[in-house]
């Protein structure tokens, strides 16, 4: 007679890459039913498009199909997105939203908010549902990065996000002429922050990317003290004078409790179009060495590509433009990692960020 017990033991041997733990510690094994010799149950991984996914399967089936007395095999592999554990347990979630996601750098120039709309569009691309919050409150270049231009309105009760790409998505550039400065305080700043994260009707969102202003100022302190920021990503290029800076910004979040999950560097190299020749403009490897030094993981490099500077500027990002190209490959790479370092915290390891394979 076939067991329940004898499946789950069998199904220890199947290994998730991407964790280096078994799918029954996982917990990723849901709805085994046992009819005879028929089994069928469902992988329900923690990412969405593992690159695993194929393999996992194949080896669960294999696995279960291995026991005697079974006669057929039938596996669905399937994916949810769990909330993380962060540092400070005090903070009200917010509303709809499993997991927050700071996208900082040290300083203005790097390439940020690129950056942090690409991250996002792979993010739902891959099959999660996301978030944008534009936190950059005197440069809110988001909606010009989406092609989106919309008015908030409200449910009622709440503001309602704008829809693009099929990110959720809210910016004071809804609320302000493309010309017009915003010229607030820090009590203002805190407010708004406060606002776009507690009184939005967010949608079951798996995960929120909040786009910081460049720096360690205000922005970044309220969203720290106003609701539970699973972890930051940090950008910056290979120039020495950005490594000072995202050092910097490291340490500040450290200070803030926020676990640094990884650095990408941007603006890696220019690839000739012509010749081919590639070219380290801002210089090569330093993203990659600060990440080691610093203990943080890194995310990988995204190159110097015309395209995606197009992208910004006409409302098409790279990642919808060119969804094959070897940039767009990048910023893939690249959230399939955050979205991994969000899936161990969300194991109880502990919010600190760990060493991760790199995904090219």
């Amino acid at each position: 007679m076939v067991t329940d017990v004898a499946i789950l033991d069998a199904l220890k041997t199947v290994q998730d890459p991407d964790f280096g733990k078994d799918i029954v510690t996982l917990k990723q094994i849901k709805d085994l039913k046992i009819d005879g010799g028929r089994v069928s149950f469902a992988v329900e991984q923690l990412v969405f498009s593992s690159p695993w996914r194929r393999q996992i399967g194949e080896q669960a089936g294999a696995a279960a199909k291995g026991v005697p007395g079974v006669s057929t095999v039938d596996v669905t592999m399937t994916a949810k997105v769990r909330a993380a554990a962060i540092a400070d347990i005090s903070k009200q979630p917010v509303a709809g939203v499993k997991n927050i996601i700071a996208v900082g750098a040290g300083k203005g120039g790097v390439g940020k908010t690129t950056v942090s709309v690409n991250l996002a569009i792979a993010l739902s691309q891959a099959g999660a549902r996301v978030a944008m919050i534009d936190g950059d409150i005197y440069g809110p270049n988001v909606p010009i990065m989406l092609g989106v231009k919309s008015q908030l309105t409200t449910d009622g009760h709440r503001m309602v996000p704008a829809d693009q790409y099929g990110i959720q998505v809210v910016s004071i550039g809804f609320m302000t002429s493309d010309d017009t400065p915003v010229i607030w305080r820090g009590p203002m700043l805190h407010g708004v922050v406060q606002q776009f994260a507690r009184e939005v009707a967010w949608d079951n969102v798996d995960y929120m990317v909040v786009d910081l202003p460049p720096g360690t100022g205000d922005v970044a302190l309220s969203l720290s003290q106003s609701v539970p920021v699973a972890g930051a990503v940090l950008v910056t290029t290979p120039q020495g004078v950005s490594l000072a800076d995202t050092r910097r910004a490291i340490k500040m979040y450290e200070k803030l409790q926020i676990s640094a999950m990884g650095l990408i560097e941007n603006m890696s190299h220019f690839v000739c179009p012509s010749c081919r020749a590639e070219s380290d403009i801002f210089g090569k490897g330093g993203g990659e060495k600060l990440a080691t030094e610093m203990h943080v993981p890194y995310l990988g490099a995204i190159p110097i590509y015309e395209p995606i500077r197009i992208g910004g500027d006409t409302g098409v990002p790279i990642c919808v433009g060119e969804p094959k190209s070897p940039a767009s490959q990048a910023f893939r790479g690249a959230a399939h990692q955050v979205a991994v370092q969000l899936a161990v915290m969300s194991l109880k390891q502990g919010p600190k960020a760990i060493p991760l394979t790199q995904v090219r």
